[in-house]
């Protein structure tokens, strides 16, 4: 199982909107090449339909294929849908991957089964496949019922404790805190892994 993240990286609504359209077109491909995908986090941008980023789960033999596709600078040519007379046409956004870089976590975590609740049609309330993971060191709690296997669940849980992990040793560190910085601010333009082009979002 593989995290992605896709960030506007404190870019303008037209790179928002970026992220929204790469997620579509990301789940179109997921689909296309089996490849199990579920949106776990996101944070919505100022204008309708449009996300500042998003975090998602991919998970399946062909996973760490479309990860690697869609790594890096993601480059958007289209005319700004909100500023009709602006003259810039190239909208940067970033997709960048996340790895679990403790392999004794698991060890380091207290898990809990419950019974799934909410939407999810017959397999709801039907078995103890949801988890709830606690790091016993700092508190963080998740709960996951995204998968209907209890076994997924756990994974994708260790998964996201180890992310919020990250997130508040960056939080913590003066340094870290200069690479996330880094990792919001600075795209590297001029050379995208990936291009697209127009309102429909084609690839180039």
């Amino acid at each position: 199982m593989i995290l992605l993240q896709l960030s506007s990286a404190q870019g303008p609504d037209e790179c928002c909107l970026a992220v929204s359209k790469a997620l579509h077109q990301l789940i179109k491909e997921a689909n296309t090449c089996s490849v199990e995908i579920n949106r776990l986090e996101s944070e919505s941008g100022r204008q309708s339909g449009t996300l500042r980023s998003v975090l998602v789960s991919l998970d399946g033999i062909a996973a760490e294929r479309l990860a690697q596709r869609w790594c890096g600078s993601l480059l958007w040519i289209c005319s700004s849908p909100y500023r009709p007379n602006h003259a810039r046409k190239n909208w940067f956004i970033c997709i960048a991957r996340f790895t679990q870089s403790d392999p004794y976590l698991e060890s380091k975590i207290h898990f809990e089964a419950l019974r799934s609740s909410g939407p999810g049609g017959q397999h709801v309330n039907k078995a103890d496949s949801a988890i709830r993971a606690t790091h016993i060191a700092t508190g963080i709690s998740v709960k996951v019922q995204t998968e209907r296997s209890q076994h997924t669940n756990k994974k994708l849980a260790i998964l996201l404790i180890a992310h919020r992990l990250e997130q508040l040793q960056q939080q913590a560190s003066a340094e870290l805190k200069a690479e996330r910085r880094m990792f919001h601010h600075q795209i590297e333009r001029g050379n995208p892994n990936l291009t697209f082009i127009g309102t429909a979002f084609k690839p180039k």
